[in-house]
């Protein structure tokens, strides 16, 4: 679900958590010297929970550093608070008017923008004793000056090595040796009721722990980032905890917070973090190459509801359906088409399109990878050579049009007309329909019913009215994209 739906229909919010915080330091030197590792002996044991956590927090908080970033923005003679997210200004009042959104010295008789500094709180992980830093891409997102604070207080500026906003990780660097450290565990071995903890700086209350448990994994669909693949968490997290530690009891990373889901700006018990797995991947091709660069198929994955099941007459809803081909894309080229179903990627299952597309984003372009492929009812196996994912993919399936009244159609709720090309356009959906219930929109193209081609109005209501009582599967095309929608009649 996307930022604004939290916001503009259920007023809850998601968000980073930038405000100020704290981080971990992971590693005491090169990834190479220290791989992820195995489980180690518990210091909690479940046997032990009423003992303290103390051996755990003294060893881990030497290594946490906090990072605050700065920024030059034009703002309004009537900036500072003006200016800020009014759900932020909810948190924070009117401290930041005078100091951190440059509220010293403002005329509030002038009328011409000026020039002020903006800060931003936030945390990082030393990755390695010389100075590599991992860090969100959140926090120093359009910095010109970021400086690093360790728990002795010595300061230092850092500078940036890369970014990658599609998972929020970058990388900075400061230059120093011996740092303190936290081990980097096995993110994939947390398990859902894990006790963790939580160190970071919420509304900058330094060295501040919390505990909990994993609450769920694999945590997609937020529309935080391109690429979620988020732990859960009730370990108490606010804003200025974004980059901090999530930690097992082990006193290992298994994540870095980065977001909460909270009503009306409180925290509720939901927090997000990056997996350490992840992380550690993203971060090691940012210092490698500079950038991240993913592995790519060229099609538009989906998940297949139920509904969608029944309407392509599947007892199951494992695997993914392949809404759209880019033409000349690595799938194209292996003979991949709208309507296959995806069952595993080089023998590992694959139950949903978030996991097939973290799965391909973190391939090597080049790699050769073997694809179990559904095809009108018979399984087959497909090998497909991944190609760089493009920096830019083109059209957005997000793409709205604006529709005619048009007419009435055999289908409920729903109005079209015909459309330039083939197939028929949306011009109205009635809230609540179950078109709309299926995420069916004005403005959309639909070009084919239960896997038949339609070409006019005629030909779409003669196919609707020859549905029998079930779900229907309509091929919609929104923007550049097509995907596929299964309305229950």
């Amino acid at each position: 679900m996307k930022f604004e739906t939290f916001w503009k229909e259920s007023r809850i919010f998601v968000f980073c958590l930038a405000a100020a915080g704290v981080g971990a330091v992971i590693g005491s030197g090169g990834w190479a010297a220290h791989p992820v590792s195995a489980a180690a002996p518990s210091i909690v044991t479940p046997g032990s929970l009423e003992t303290s956590f103390a051996p755990v927090v003294e060893k881990a908080l030497p290594a946490v550093v906090n990072i605050s970033s700065s920024k030059a923005t034009k703002v309004s003679a009537e900036g500072g608070m003006q200016q800020m997210d009014p759900l932020f200004r909810q948190f924070f009042g009117d401290q930041f008017g005078g100091r951190e959104f440059g509220g010293r010295g403002q005329g509030r008789g002038s009328e011409a923008p000026r020039k002020q500094y903006e800060h931003s709180l936030g945390s990082g992980v030393v990755v390695r004793s010389d100075g590599y830093i991992l860090t969100n891409n959140h926090v120093i997102d359009g910095a010109n000056e970021i400086t690093v604070t360790f728990d002795n207080k010595r300061e230092m500026k850092a500078k940036l090595v890369g970014t990658d906003a599609k998972t929020d990780i970058a990388v900075l660097k400061v230059d120093a040796t011996n740092l303190p450290t936290i081990a980097l565990s096995d993110s994939s071995q947390a398990r859902v009721g894990d006790v963790v903890l939580a160190m970071g700086s919420p509304f900058g209350l330094k060295q501040t722990v919390t505990m909990g448990i994993v609450s769920a994994r694999g945590r997609t669909g937020l529309g935080i980032e391109d690429y979620e693949d988020f732990i859960q968490t009730d370990a108490s997290i606010n804003p200025g905890n974004s980059g901090g530690a999530l930690l097992n009891t082990r006193g290992e990373l298994i994540g870095i917070n980065t977001a909460i889901l909270a009503n009306n700006g409180g925290n509720q018990g939901v927090g997000f973090a990056i997996p350490a797995n992840l992380a550690h991947s993203v971060m090691t091709q940012v210092m490698d190459h500079g950038k991240v660069v993913r592995g790519y198929l060229g099609l538009l994955p989906q998940d297949i509801t139920p509904a969608m099941a029944q309407a392509l007459h599947s007892k199951q809803t494992e695997g993914v359906l392949v809404g759209d081909v880019t033409a000349g894309a690595p799938a194209a080229a292996a003979g991949l088409q709208r309507g296959d179903v995806i069952l595993d990627l080089n023998g590992q299952k694959v139950d949903d399109s978030n996991q097939l597309r973290m799965k391909v984003s973190l391939t090597p372009p080049g790699t050769t990878v073997q694809l179990k492929v559904l095809h009108d009812g018979s399984e087959k196996t497909v090998a497909v050579k991944l190609a760089e994912m493009p920096a830019n993919l083109g059209g957005s399936a997000e793409k709205n049009e604006e529709g005619g009244n048009g007419a009435t159609s055999a289908l409920e709720g729903v109005s079209v007309e015909a459309a330039k090309g083939r197939g028929v356009t949306v011009t109205n959906v009635d809230q609540g329909s179950p078109a709309a219930t299926a995420g069916l929109r004005e403005g959309d193209t639909i070009l084919e019913v239960n896997r038949a081609g339609v070409s006019s109005v005629a030909d779409f209501d003669k196919a609707m009215r020859n549905v029998s009582n079930g779900a229907t599967l309509l091929l919609v095309k929104r923007g550049e994209n097509t995907f596929y929608v299964a309305v229950q009649k």
